[in-house]
């Protein structure tokens, strides 16, 4: 456990979440401006499903901050927000954020599996996308549990299981793909049919040439086609298994966002906002869970 704990830690150390999206110098005032910008027109249900505008006086804990996109609008809003990274890169791009945009914040390299924090210390535990990447996740959701002050709420975002992307894009179309990454031609097409860069293809084929039979197993091919290559772990959940994940809470809330329209060839880039949040409140990619203490 230690040991895949150590290769998470490498991997989000060399590859913060969300760098790749800005073309500027890290830490510059116009790369946080150009990831803000991506994130929320890619993702554009986050402020409203995050709650941001109702933060307010509220003392929020982010698990995962990472570069600090999230926390800044917590802050903004008049939250008390704090930030914890597994990663010393991270922690350091988010606090160059805050201090850019003149805002309050607390930051510390930390492990959500042992939270540096009293009983009951906040008021809002928010976490987007990192539970799904840390080893033992029910130890995680645990140390949420205990550090929620009674009443406090708790929302997560964790892929999910029954997604068009995990059904359908990686078991069936990302898997059909990965045979084309055995010739250079094969990894050209594929990169035209995608748009994913040449870079990350190649290393794609490398792990492929390299391991056949340990890359295509269901657990690591899911975990190398979410978040790029070489990425050491990720799970999906259906509903049922996150429930069972937060099953101490109470009035457990359970919705789905996000679908990716370069997962949808030719008819993606046609879908208007109010078809892709139907679909995506079916077939998402992100699975959300919002419970109390």
């Amino acid at each position: 456990m230690n040991h895949l704990k150590d290769k998470v830690r490498a991997f989000w150390q060399a590859n913060p979440c969300g760098i790749k999206f800005a073309n500027a110098a890290p830490g510059t005032r116009l790369f946080y401006e150009l990831v803000e910008e991506h994130r929320y027109q890619k993702e554009w249900h986050i402020p409203e499903a995050a709650g941001f505008a109702s933060a307010q006086g509220l003392k929020v804990l982010e698990i995962g901050c990472g570069l600090g996109t999230d926390g800044a609008q917590f802050a903004g809003a008049g939250a008390e927000y704090t930030g914890i990274d597994l990663t010393d890169a991270a922690i350091e791009l988010a606090q160059k954020r805050f201090e850019l945009f003149n805002l309050p914040g607390k930051f510390q390299t930390a492990d959500a599996e042992k939270l540096d924090f009293a009983d009951n210390s906040f008021d809002l535990v928010y976490s987007h996308g990192v539970l799904h990447h840390t080893p033992d996740a029910e130890r995680a959701v645990r140390e949420i549990y205990r550090v929620l002050r009674p009443g406090g709420r708790v929302v997560v975002m964790l892929y999910h299981r029954d997604s068009y992307n995990y059904r359908v894009n990686i078991s069936i179309l990302r898997r059909a793909g990965a045979q084309l990454l055995r010739w250079e031609p094969g990894v050209s097409l594929v990169h035209r049919l995608t748009g994913e860069s040449l870079q990350s293809l190649r290393h794609h084929a490398a792990q492929l040439k390299n391991d056949q039979h340990s890359y295509l197993k269901s657990e690591e091919f899911l975990s190398q086609n979410t978040d790029g290559a070489g990425n050491p772990l990720a799970r999906v959940y259906s509903r049922v298994e996150a429930r069972e994940l937060f099953k101490n809470f109470a009035e457990i809330e359970l919705r789905t966002y996000f679908l990716n329209k370069r997962w949808l060839p030719v008819i993606g880039n046609m879908l208007s906002r109010s078809a892709e949040s139907r679909l995506a409140a079916r077939w998402g990619w992100h699975l959300w869970i919002y419970a109390k203490k």
